[in-house]
């Protein structure tokens, strides 16, 4: 359980498996992010870690801000602020 918020831990993703210590983790996490956030801004969205809540702050370019919980619904939420899927293998994202 965090002991600021109370909130309790989420179970870690498929993505973080491998991180020995709480130091990996947050290298991994902060990896992710830069990778979703280079995928998604080609379609007019950023994505950035929670900070103060757990999960991800998914971002559109105009200033609708939506906090999701976790890897699976930052792809569900991008789809629903876009209206239509978001393939991130579609094209590289150099």
């Amino acid at each position: 359980m965090c002991t600021a918020c109370g909130i309790p831990a989420a179970p870690g993703v498929w993505t973080e498996a491998g991180a020995a210590s709480a130091g990996d983790r947050l290298r991994a996490r902060a990896r992710q992010v830069r990778h979703l956030d280079r995928i998604l801004r080609r379609h007019g969205l950023t994505v950035a870690e929670g900070g103060t809540v757990p999960g991800f702050q998914l971002a559109r370019l105009t200033g609708e801000v939506v906090l999701v919980p976790d890897l699976p619904a930052v792809w569900a939420e991008a789809a629903r602020m876009l209206g239509r899927p978001v393939d991130p293998l579609a094209a590289p994202y150099v």
